[in-house]
C-alpha cells in the first residue's frame, strides 16, 4: 500500500509539472521569441540597407564590412558587466532597457551620412544590445532544467530564421515602396520602420515578464515549489557557481572558440545573404527579400527537429558538430553554382540550417556546468568572445570582395571555421554535457 501511494503521489507531482511546464512556456517563450525576432531584425537589416545604402552614399563594400563588423566591438566590451546586471537588478527591468535603447540607436541610423558616423552607430548598437541573448539564455536556466532546455532553447532561437522569413519580404517591401518617400531613401525608412517594434516591446517587457519562479502571480503555490525543487537538485549537480570560476574554466574558453567558428558562419550568411543571392542572378529587391525566406524558413523548422532529438537522446556534443559541417558544405556548394539562383538558394539553404541548427543547439552545453553568477559570467563571456567573430566575418568577406571582386575566398574561410567548431565541442568530456 505504501508503494502504491508513493508511485501515486509521484504521478500527481509530474502531472503538476509538467502543467506548470506548460504554463511557463506559453507565457514565455511567444513573447521572449517575439523579442528576439526584433533584436535580430535590427541588428542585420544593415544587410538589406546595403543594396541601396552603398551606392547612396557612396560607400566600399569595405566600409560596410567594417560598420556591420564594429557592432560587435561594443557588444564585446559590454557582455559581461551587462549579464552580471541583469544576474543582480533582474531581466524585467534590464532586458526592457536593453530594447528601449537599442531601437532609439537603431532609427538613429537615419541620420548616417559618412563612414565615421555609421561606424560609430554601429558600435553604439552594439553596447545597447550587450546582454540581450545571453541574457535571455540565462533567465531560461531560472525557469527551465537541463532535461528541458535544448528544445526550449530551440523555440527561443527560430527567431533568427523568422527574423529572416519576415524581415527579408518586408525589408525589401520598405525598400521598394518607401524609396523617395518625402524625400528619404528607402534604406533610411528601414531603418527607422523597423526599429518601432523594438521601442513598443521594450516598454511591455517591463510589465510583462517576472524576474524568477517566486515572483509569478499565474503560477498556483504547487507549480512554483515543483519547479523550484527540480532547479534546486540540478543545482546541486552544477561544477561552477562563482563569476570568477567562470573565468578560471579551460572549458568556458574551449567554448569561446567552439563559438567563434560558429558565429563566424552566422553573420557570413546574416549580413551577406540578400547580396549572394543578388550575385546569383536576382536583381528586384522585392525577390531577394522573398527568396531569403527559403533558407531561413526551413532553418526554424529544422531548428526545431534538432532540439527535439537532442532531448530525447539526452546528446549534445554531435547535435552541434554535424549541423556545423553541414553548414560548411552548403557555404562551399554555394561557390560552385554562380548565376544558378536555384541551386545556390538550395545550397544556401543547407548553409543557414546547418549554421542555426548548430548554434541553438551549442547553448545547452554551458548551463550544464555552470550555475548562478558562474552561469551569468560564463554565458556571457562565451558570447561576447565568440561574436569578436560578427567583426571579423563581414569585415573579412568585405576585404576579400574588393581585392578579388568575388566573395568564394571568403566563404571558403568561414567554411574552415565552421568545421574547426565542430572538432572543437568533440572535445568537451561526453558526461559533461549529455544529460
Amino acid at each position: 500500500m505504501l508503494n502504491t501511494t508513493t508511485y501515486s503521489d509521484k504521478l500527481v507531482e509530474r502531472d503538476i509539472e509538467n502543467a506548470a511546464y506548460a504554463k511557463v512556456t506559453w507565457r514565455l517563450i511567444p513573447f521572449l521569441f517575439l523579442c528576439y525576432v526584433f533584436a535580430y531584425l535590427d541588428r542585420v537589416n544593415v544587410g538589406f540597407a546595403k543594396l541601396q545604402m552603398l551606392s547612396d552614399l557612396k560607400f566600399s563594400e569595405t566600409i560596410y564590412g567594417l560598420g556591420a563588423g564594429i557592432f560587435f566591438i561594443g557588444y564585446f566590451l559590454m557582455e559581461v558587466p551587462s549579464n552580471l546586471a541583469l544576474h543582480r537588478f533582474g531581466a524585467r527591468k534590464w532586458i526592457a532597457r536593453i530594447m528601449i535603447s537599442w531601437g532609439v540607436i537603431s532609427a538613429a541610423m537615419i541620420f548616417v551620412k559618412t563612414p565615421t558616423v555609421f561606424y560609430i552607430l554601429r558600435f553604439l548598437l552594439g553596447v545597447a544590445e550587450a546582454g540581450f541573448f545571453p541574457g535571455i539564455i540565462l533567465y531560461l536556466t531560472y525557469w527551465y532544467p537541463a532535461s528541458r532546455r535544448s528544445k526550449i532553447t530551440a523555440l527561443f532561437m527560430t527567431g533568427i530564421p523568422i527574423a529572416g522569413v519576415v524581415g527579408g519580404p518586408l525589408s525589401g517591401w520598405i525598400l521598394q515602396r518607401f524609396h523617395n518617400v518625402n524625400g528619404m531613401p528607402g534604406w533610411q525608412w528601414l531603418f527607422l520602420l523597423e526599429a518601432i517594434p523594438s521601442l513598443i516591446t521594450g516598454v511591455v517587457t517591463f510589465f510583462y515578464l517576472n524576474d524568477k519562479i517566486g515572483d509569478a502571480k499565474w503560477l498556483n503555490n504547487d507549480e512554483k515549489a515543483v519547479l523550484e525543487r527540480g532547479l534546486a537538485n540540478e543545482s546541486s549537480k552544477i561544477e561552477v557557481h562563482n563569476a570568477s570560476g567562470a573565468f578560471k574554466s579551460s572549458r568556458v574558453w574551449v567554448l569561446c572558440a567552439c563559438y567563434f567558428g560558429i558565429i563566424m558562419g552566422l553573420y557570413g550568411i546574416s549580413f551577406w545573404l540578400p547580396s549572394l543571392i543578388k550575385a546569383s542572378g536576382v536583381t528586384d529587391e522585392l525577390n531577394i527579400g522573398l527568396l531569403t525566406m527559403i533558407p531561413y524558413g526551413f532553418a526554424a523548422v529544422g531548428m526545431v527537429m534538432i532540439g527535439r532529438s537532442s532531448d530525447r537522446t539526452k546528446e549534445r556534443r554531435w547535435h552541434v558538430a554535424v549541423p556545423a559541417v553541414i553548414g560548411a558544405a552548403g557555404l562551399v556548394v554555394s561557390t560552385f553554382v554562380p548565376h544558378q539562383p536555384a541551386l545556390a538558394v538550395l545550397a544556401l539553404t543547407f548553409a543557414t540550417l546547418g549554421i542555426l541548427g548548430a548554434l541553438c543547439q551549442f547553448w545547452s552545453i554551458p548551463p550544464a556546468f555552470l550555475g548562478g553568477a558562474a552561469a551569468a559570467a560564463g554565458i556571457a563571456l562565451i558570447n561576447s568572445v565568440g561574436n569578436l567573430a560578427g567583426f571579423v566575418s563581414p569585415y573579412v568577406v568585405g576585404w576579400i570582395k574588393d581585392a578579388t571582386k568575388s566573395t568564394d575566398i571568403g566563404l571558403y574561410c568561414i567554411a574552415v571555421s565552421l568545421m574547426a567548431a565542430a572538432l572543437i565541442v568533440l572535445t568537451i568530456p561526453k558526461k559533461v554535457v549529455n544529460h
